[in-house]
């Protein structure tokens, strides 16, 4: 009986301390908070780093991205081509499975890659209970394209068209109300358009009222006047006294002072990732945070990546 009650006791401290290690080392692990300057990636891409201390700590990661540099193209996730047989015998085709975007970029041989599109089913309640899991069958919200083949096109009832962020022959368009023209290669959407001709938007008006100045992890893509210059800007957000966040007001604020002539704000929260290629496999340049685990990545329904050359020696 004695021995019975000191392995109880012992059992209950483990399912108390355990999780705390475990929540430790995610956390021992993210990379060091230090600011880098245009630090060349690939040919045509350079990536920068912010640690900001006020209005209260957080860390934003840009990469820009000159498309008109050669070997550089565009890349999104393809449509899925498999078959499901329900119970009942009935085949269907799915359009969209979760994936990782480490997991994209890796599959595809790509050097860089995000996470773009919302998408549908989302829950987050525990470390264990959440979904979409690896391979779940998604549905995308925006229109999504590529190699010129139109993989979803969906518009949410009673909402507005999601913007979408089109690539052609070396430059890229942002359309407010979503649609791409005829000839489109690749194409992925987001839910908010936050700059037309350099200027706020109306809709990002209307949502800075209604969300106030809640902090908050985000994924934009920007572009200049000429179409020819992509920024991806994400913030990582959800993590006291390390990065905790930005507000939709300060990172348009942002992406203007780079220069942005339009921008749209893509899949945000613990879906904000971005990958690059390296010696060792994907490397996660900033610090996701999924199902409350920081440096877990959220399986997510659509990607925007890149080919690009390696920086000559």
């Amino acid at each position: 009986m004695f021995f019975r009650r000191k392995a109880n006791k012992g059992l209950l401290w483990l399912g108390i301390l355990l999780p705390i290690v475990l929540y430790s080392c995610t956390v021992w692990r993210r990379p060091q908070p230090t600011a880098i300057d245009r630090q060349p990636l690939f040919q045509g891409i350079t990536y920068s780093r912010q640690v900001m201390e006020t209005p209260r700590p957080y860390i934003v990661h840009i990469v820009d991205i000159d498309l008109t540099t050669p070997g550089l193209r565009p890349f999104v996730t393809p449509k899925y081509a498999g078959i499901e047989v329900t119970k009942r015998g009935i085949s269907k085709s799915h359009k969209a499975r979760a994936q990782r975007t480490s997991d994209f970029l890796e599959t595809h041989q790509l050097q860089l890659a995000v996470n773009a599109n919302f998408f549908l089913p989302f829950k987050e309640v525990t470390p264990w209970h959440y979904e979409p899991r690896p391979g779940q069958q998604m549905n995308l919200l925006g229109v999504a394209i590529s190699d010129g083949e139109v993989v979803e096109q969906v518009n949410p009832i009673n909402l507005p068209p999601p913007p979408s962020i089109c690539f052609t022959d070396q430059r890229a368009l942002i359309n407010p109300i979503g649609t791409c023209a005829e000839g489109t290669d690749y194409a992925v959407a987001g839910n908010l358009p936050l700059l037309e001709h350099g200027q706020p938007t109306d809709r990002l008006k209307k949502v800075i009222e209604q969300e106030g100045l809640k902090p908050y992890s985000f994924t934009v893509a920007a572009l200049d006047e000429t179409g020819t210059r992509l920024w991806l800007v994400l913030v990582d957000g959800k993590q006291p006294f390390y990065s905790e966040g930005i507000t939709l007001g300060e990172v348009t604020d942002l992406v203007m002072e780079l220069g942005a002539d339009a921008a749209v704000r893509l899949d945000g929260g613990g879906s904000t990732t971005l990958a690059m290629e390296s010696s060792r496999g994907p490397k996660l340049l900033n610090t996701p945070i999924h199902a409350k685990v920081p440096g877990k990545e959220r399986p997510v329904g659509n990607h925007l990546g890149f080919f690009a050359q390696p920086i000559a020696p």
